[in-house]
């Protein structure tokens, strides 16, 4: 396909297009579950510590660990996969990356060198019109206590004097190379701060000095907030008040949730449009957008829950149940084997999930592409047919 001009406008201002992203995940913030070949080593060893990119660096040492990743920085997000993505009329790309490739500390195991390949990313970006969002993804200490954190187990974010530094540093660093392409939209303040972690007063003074210091270096980006697994409903006293320019950010998984997981189909569908609603409703106040979801209905990818764990599917996972007597994670996460009823489902649930976010500024799905976890590859199940092509949720109607 010939290569479209750089799209300059802001995401979603009036008039223009909605937000039909993908997350670039996996790349500059490594999950287990996602690229399963980086990890495999350890898969043997019984209760291993390397669990999270940390450790893996830990475990490497600074000069291997440099090896490895400038290797995956260079092959996991190929020209290719966003020219790919175009044809499939994705519009935007959200890039998560921590904050330790923008603020190195020599005291810590990670490496740095990822901002090179940022920069191709940018230029492919804008040679085939995409926007993109920089997605602050890992927080020192860690924001969340997740793999995806860059740092799994304890939240220690914001517990030490320099935390809070350290990340509006990292932002300030996004915005640099905000200003260096038009293709950048948004920058991401720091994806889900756990709410049980860090109060909810701390997020908001964090995010209130954010968004200061993203806007004095790129004034015209738009500053994205996470909600930090609250209720929309909750940020109504600050954004936008202050915060003119800003979009709300929430993420809707069916997975992680043992009553979620034992919903029916039908019952997968209605929560996306209800949740459609509740989105629709706040964005009349606030652009929002659902900035990650996919169609996964188990949590059956495996090591989706954390390198080692189980899964609550089937009850492999400490301290959950089993959703139903003889449930099983066998194949459900490959598609060669999925019943046309399945199939059927998964397309049924991805139009509902377009249609129900579309009512609100749009949708970021995650991922673009995993190694195994068919549920999660936006790429696999678009070429599938299972994803339609244009993903047009006003096209659908799912939810009535």
């Amino acid at each position: 396909m010939s290569a479209p001009q750089a799209v300059t406008a802001r995401p979603a201002a009036p008039g223009a297009e909605l937000i039909r992203g993908v997350n670039l995940g996996g790349l500059f913030v490594l999950e287990p579950w996602i690229t399963p070949s980086l990890f495999r080593e350890w898969e043997p060893v019984k209760n291993t510590t390397v669990v999270d990119e940390w450790h893996y660096c830990a475990a490497l040492g600074k000069q291997e660990c440099a090896n490895r990743l400038n290797g995956h920085w260079g092959s996991w997000v190929q020209e290719s996969d966003i020219s790919t993505l175009a044809q499939l009329h994705i519009n935007t790309l959200r890039v998560p990356i921590g904050y330790w490739a923008l603020v190195p500390n020599d005291a810590e195991p990670y490496v740095q060198g990822q901002i090179p390949f940022l920069r191709q990313i940018l230029g492919w970006a804008a040679r085939y019109g995409m926007r993109v969002i920089l997605d602050l993804h890992g927080a020192p200490g860690s924001q969340n206590g997740f793999d995806n954190s860059g740092l799994r187990g304890d939240i220690n974010w914001t517990k030490r004097p320099t935390d809070i530094q350290r990340t509006l540093d990292a932002l300030a660093g996004l915005a640099r190379i905000a200003n260096e392409s038009p293709s950048v939209v948004a920058v991401q303040a720091v994806n889900e701060p756990a709410n049980w972690g860090v109060p909810k007063s701390t997020i908001i003074d964090f995010y209130i000095q954010a968004y200061a210091t993203i806007k004095a270096i790129a004034p015209q980006v738009a500053v994205m907030f996470h909600d930090a697994f609250l209720p929309t409903a909750e940020w109504a006293e600050i954004v936008p008040q202050n915060l003119t320019d800003s979009i709300l950010d929430t993420h809707i998984y069916h997975v992680f949730d043992e009553n979620v997981l034992r919903f029916s189909d039908d019952e997968h569908i209605a929560k996306a449009c209800k949740d459609g609603l509740n989105i629709g409703k706040f964005n009349q106040r606030t652009r929002t957008i659902c900035g990650e979801f996919s169609l996964a209905n188990t949590d059956c990818a495996r090591w989706l829950n954390g390198f080692q764990k189980g899964a609550r599917w089937d009850g492999t996972l400490p301290e959950s149940h089993s959703v139903y007597a003889g449930a099983t994670c066998h194949l459900q996460e490959d598609m060669t084997t999925w019943s046309q009823q399945k199939r059927r489902f998964m397309n049924r649930f991805a139009m509902a999930q377009f249609q129900a976010y579309e009512q609100g500024t749009g949708w970021i799905f995650w991922n673009f592409k995993t190694e195994s976890a068919d549920a999660w590859n936006y790429i696999k199940l678009a070429q599938n047919g299972i994803i339609p092509n244009p993903p047009i949720g006003k096209r659908f109607e799912v939810c009535h």
